[in-house]
Parts: structure tokens; C-alpha cells; sequence
């Protein structure tokens, strides 16, 4: 009972209860509790009875009907299925709901007399719906989509044509991240310091972009960049050239890249390339629209995070650099990404999308983490 009157992460009711009978224990007075506490004598008078007469149950609060509800499950669900709806269908000139808002069509269609946008939050919460949210999504128009993903996977998993890869076989992801740009801000950043997070000036002036070309050896962790002026053929081929001609991929039996169906290396022209250049690489595409499927863009999304937000440059050979000692840092302690989308998944997702499509539900395809 002491520990209780005096914890710090006691609630205050139960030490309050706990203060009245220690101090009843020393045979003090009703009136004397109530002062050294600070509470009604009713309130001491009521504890210390409930006390005398159940002990330490007798301090817990009874049991408590609450409030009558003001709105029926009727209404509730009416909420709801309004919060389901676009507001045009209910002919309201808005893109998404917000609580305030269909609190206000609420009381316009007549479903309740009056009602609070904390009430509908609260409604919507149960369910997890959140109307004034939205994401976009893109159904596979690619024909061969699920031929062409499936090699994809299967490279990852280190298998090619129903055989698994030997250890002189390796898997590249390679891809360019267009128009990183050099902005430089117009007041000098400042550093974050107690209670105050760095702080970055609107305002810059742009110090040009180049774009960032990188490929990155799926099960060793490995990452090659350079930068460029632009994307095009000459810049990947250049990154190419870098890969394949050193170990352990010159020598390689087979270096499979994995790439979308950007200009720089689209279609059959562009295998045929790669093959003539290096007898022993072999261009594997993504599906059209399904860039999510490069491991790359995993590497992309950390560069972004950790080298270019929130982007303070003072002109493209400061953003050359950061990129380049990034690299180096990245390869000494990188692992490679755990990659949990397998076959079974993709089944999985055409199944959904299959079912789907006739009712034209959109479907979320993943995303890279």
C-alpha cells in the first residue's frame, strides 16, 4: 500500500485511495484526511468504508454503464458507408472526405441532428478507414508479364531455366536515377541541435542535375556507379564496361542484367548489344511497368534517404562526390537485400488481378522497400 501511495507511474485516483488508508491506519480523522489530501470528506468518507468493508477490491472503481450511446448502430453504419463513397455521388464539389466534412454531410443528409468530427474519426478508427487517404495503382498490361517476372525471381533465387546458378554465375540490377539535381540553398543550412531539427532554406538556386547510373550485384551486396550528363545508350555501355571488366565478372561464366524497358536499354537491339560487347552477359527485362521487380530501386530509395534529401549542393561535382564516397561506405558493410516477393506470390497477385480486373478493383502491386 505504500508503494502504491507513493509510485511515480501510479494513477492518481489509486494513490489518492491509497493516501486515505494509510492515514485512516494511524487513526487520523475524516476531516484531517480530507485536508492533508486535498479531497471532499465524502470522498474519505467513502473510501475508507469501501475499504473496511472489501479491503484492497474495495479500492477498484464498480463496474459503469457510461454515458447512453446519442447515435444508433443505424446511424453509425450510415457514417461509414458514407465515409466508402465518393463525396460526388453524394453531391458534394470534393475530391476526398475529411471527419469535419462528412460530420457536416451527416447532418445535411439527415442521419443525425448534430455531430462532432471527433465522433466520426473515432467511428472510422474502428474500421481503419481513412477516406482522406489514397494511393495510386497500376494494373500489368504487359502480355508476357508473368513469363518475364518469373525469370526475374528465379534469377534472385539464384535459378535460370529450371537449373540453379553455379558459383561463377552472378545476377547485376542495374538502372539510372534521372535528375538529381545540385540546389543550392540561398541561407547556409543548420545543423539539428536540442530540441530543433535541421533546419533547410526554401529558397536555392539550381546548379544543374546529372543523372546516376548504378549497378548492383544482387547476392554479393556490390554496387557500381557513375554518373553522367544524361541517360542514353553511351552512358549505360560505359557502366557496363566498368562491371564486366573486372573480376570476378570478366571471367564469369555468365553475368545475368537485369533491367527495365528504359531507352537507354530496350528491346532485342539492346540484348543483342550487351551480347556482342560481352559474350558472357546475358540482358534479362523487367515487365513493362514493373520496375518494382529491379533490386536497384531498393539501392535508389536508400540514396535518395541518405545522400540527396534534403538536397543542399553547391554545384554537380559536390553531388559527384557525395555519391561516389557514399558508394564506398555502402559496399563496406552492405548485405543484400532480403527480397521475400517469390513465384508463389506472384501467382498469388495475377490470381487477385485476374479476379479482379472484371469488377475493375484496383490491386496494389508491391513496392520496393
Amino acid at each position: 500500500m505504500t508503494r502504491r501511495s507513493r509510485g511515480q507511474k501510479t494513477p492518481y485516483r489509486d494513490k489518492v485511495r491509497a493516501q486515505i488508508v494509510l492515514l485512516a491506519a494511524r487513526r487520523w480523522s475524516n476531516t484531517a484526511i480530507a485536508a492533508a489530501v486535498g479531497i471532499s470528506v465524502d470522498t474519505v468518507r467513502t473510501w475508507r468504508g469501501r475499504f473496511a468493508e472489501l479491503g484492497l477490491a474495495g479500492l477498484v472503481d464498480l463496474p459503469r454503464s457510461g454515458r447512453p450511446s446519442r447515435f444508433t448502430a443505424v446511424q453509425v453504419a450510415q457514417v461509414k458507408a458514407l465515409a466508402c463513397q465518393f463525396p460526388a455521388r453524394a453531391g458534394v464539389a470534393l475530391s476526398r472526405w475529411s471527419c469535419p466534412e462528412l460530420a457536416r454531410e451527416a447532418v445535411t443528409q439527415g442521419i443525425a441532428e448534430a455531430m462532432s468530427a471527433a465522433t466520426v474519426w473515432r467511428w472510422l478508427a474502428r474500421e481503419a478507414i481513412k477516406p482522406w487517404q489514397y494511393r495510386s495503382w497500376l494494373f500489368p498490361r504487359d502480355p508476357d508479364f508473368a513469363a518475364k517476372a518469373g525469370r526475374v525471381l528465379d534469377l534472385y533465387e539464384r535459378r535460370w531455366n529450371g537449373r540453379r546458378l553455379g558459383p561463377d554465375e552472378f545476377v547485376i540490377s542495374s538502372d539510372e536515377k534521372t535528375s538529381i539535381q545540385a540546389r543550392c540553398r540561398c541561407h547556409p543550412t543548420l545543423a539539428p541541435g536540442r530540441a530543433r531539427m535541421m533546419r533547410v532554406n526554401h529558397e536555392y538556386a539550381r546548379g544543374g542535375a546529372v543523372a546516376y547510373l548504378a549497378a548492383y550485384d544482387v547476392h554479393q551486396a556490390r554496387v557500381f556507379g557513375s554518373c553522367a550528363a544524361s541517360t542514353g545508350i553511351v552512358p549505360f555501355m560505359a557502366l557496363v564496361e566498368q562491371v564486366m571488366t573486372v573480376e570476378p565478372y570478366a571471367s564469369a561464366k555468365r553475368v545475368f542484367w537485369v533491367v527495365d524497358n528504359g531507352s537507354s536499354h530496350r528491346g532485342q537491339a539492346a540484348i543483342d548489344r550487351l551480347a556482342a560487347r560481352f559474350p558472357n552477359a546475358v540482358m534479362v527485362h523487367t515487365p513493362i511497368h514493373a520496375s518494382w521487380l529491379n533490386q536497384v530501386e531498393i539501392f535508389f530509395s536508400v540514396v535518395q534517404r541518405k545522400v540527396v534529401s534534403p538536397n543542399d549542393f553547391t554545384d554537380l561535382d559536390e553531388v559527384k562526390q557525395r555519391l561516389a564516397e557514399f558508394e564506398k561506405r555502402y559496399n563496406a558493410t552492405a548485405k543484400p537485400f532480403r527480397w521475400k516477393f517469390t513465384r508463389r506470390d506472384l501467382r498469388d497477385l495475377l490470381t487477385r488481378i485476374s479476379d479482379h480486373e472484371r469488377q475493375d478493383v484496383p490491386v496494389e502491386l508491391p513496392h520496393a522497400a
